[in-house]
């Protein structure tokens, strides 16, 4: 059984080169933009999968199914699991076929998401949801592997840039569409919309997917584009097989470095996406889809920053990623403060802010959160280096989740009237700070080289 899903999972043979220019040139064109357009909607769809908690989480709360400190762990539980998967599954993808490895855990999550709408046991809630996690993982690093597959060193920063776009897409759709049938249907009917949807997207991503381009008689991609990385002499990087690259990846501290970076980063994005939809209907008093709105500012904006800082980078700064991470990195900290700190009743301020939010967060995570620890790793490894800086994001998000749904619930204030409020105070001191930190720590690791 194990031996025939490794089979089913192993990268294609190589067939012989193809000869015919214009053969290879068609095909190139029209696979590159089938996988490409497949990573980034399909990856949207992961994000669907993922997010309906978010959405459900106060109409749950208002129904007993479980309280804050629960949701907490549940979440941590989840990104635990991801970020474990994450690591393992950004190897295995070095040398799997992303045409059936990435189709695969959509599916898996969509089927786990319409199960969470039959039950209300929070330790049911607990194991499906990390199990979600698990299959989760299955899609940012072998989509990177597969953007790296198909598009050379010189235009993957433009390319990475709008593959992130898909997490802004996820987003929007859920913070406007799952949150429509939550408050229409009730909390159940978020799980199940999800995963209904992502069936579907799951089965299109596999139809249009390719494996890597030697498997259909065409060149590798540096050699397609004559683009080959240099050392800073002009010399060009040897080669490494997939297992050398894997482990100069471990074994390269400046990626170590920027590991801790995302990690703090990602403590302010899952904040934001985790718990601001709650933020908002509890201190500034806003409806669901009132808060879903404002908050859905932040992904829509966030296709802004994803595309503009992979252009932006290689074009005016020769895909060095430094200055413009450090740019945006900044105005993610001036956006949780206008954002946490403004009073009530200016919503138009929130949304202003989320926008801003979203710009900056979506460039940052895109720099800190994969792309420039792909710069300084071999193409063969670019699975192994998603991996690794997914294993530090992802702990950062699960700490987050478990820290802030415990001072959420050691400053939870109960009324007169019975009814529970939440002091956000001490809660939202920690995710600026992580902000800050994630600005800072990247300028140790200003200058590295690229590979092969």
């Amino acid at each position: 059984m194990i031996s025939k899903i490794k089979k089913f999972y192993k990268g294609g043979v190589s067939s012989p080169l193809l000869q015919d220019s214009k053969l290879i040139t068609s095909l190139y064109q029209r696979h590159r933009m089938q996988v490409f357009l497949s990573i980034t909607l399909g990856y949207g769809f992961y994000y669907v999968s993922r997010l309906a908690l978010s959405v459900a989480k106060k109409p749950m709360l208002d129904a007993k199914v479980m309280d804050v400190q629960e949701m907490g762990l549940m979440g941590s539980a989840m990104l635990f699991a991801y970020g474990i998967g994450k690591f393992a599954n950004g190897f295995l993808a070095d040398r799997c076929n992303m045409k059936r490895f990435i189709p695969t855990g959509l599916f898996i999550s969509a089927l786990i998401n319409l199960l969470l709408g039959f039950t209300t046991l929070f330790w049911v809630f607990v194991l499906l949801w990390a199990l979600n996690g698990w299959f989760q993982s299955m899609g940012a690093a072998p989509s990177i592997v597969s953007l790296s597959q198909w598009f050379s060193n010189r235009e993957r920063g433009t390319y990475y840039g709008i593959w992130y776009v898909s997490h802004n897409i996820g987003e929007a759709i859920t913070f406007v569409g799952i949150a429509f049938f939550v408050s229409t249907y009730g909390w159940q009917y978020g799980f199940g919309s999800a995963g209904a949807i992502c069936v579907f997207a799951a089965i299109i991503m596999y139809h249009f997917m390719s494996d890597r381009p030697e498997t259909l008689g065409l060149p590798n991609i540096c050699d397609y584009k004559n683009d080959h990385a240099e050392n800073g002499n002009g010399v060009r990087v040897k080669t490494l097989t997939v297992k050398e690259a894997q482990l100069e990846v471990l074994k390269n501290p400046a990626i170590w470095i920027l590991g801790i970076s995302s990690a703090c980063m990602y403590i302010s994005r899952y904040a934001v996406n985790n718990w601001a939809v709650l933020f908002l209907q509890e201190t500034k008093n806003y409806s669901l889809m009132m808060a879903g709105s404002i908050i859905s500012s932040s992904p829509i904006m966030g296709i802004l920053g994803s595309v503009s800082c992979g252009f932006i980078s290689d074009r005016f700064f020769r895909s060095r990623r430094n200055i413009p991470n450090l740019l945006f990195s900044s105005m993610v900290i001036i956006s949780l403060l206008i954002f946490y700190y403004t009073p009530p009743g200016h919503p138009w301020i929130d949304t202003i802010a989320m926008g801003l939010f979203g710009v900056g967060i979506s460039a940052s995570v895109t720099f800190l959160g994969g792309l420039m620890a792909v710069d300084i790793s071999s193409r063969s490894a670019t699975g192994a280096a998603m991996g690794l800086i997914g294993v530090f994001s992802y702990a950062g998000a699960t700490l987050q989740d478990a820290i802030s749904g415990y001072l959420l619930n050691a400053n939870k204030v109960t009324l007169a009237s019975g009814a529970i409020t939440y002091d956000f105070g001490p809660v939202i001191l920690f995710w600026i700070g992580a902000a800050i930190v994630a600005t800072l720590l990247p300028l140790l690791v200003w200058n590295a080289n690229a590979k092969e």
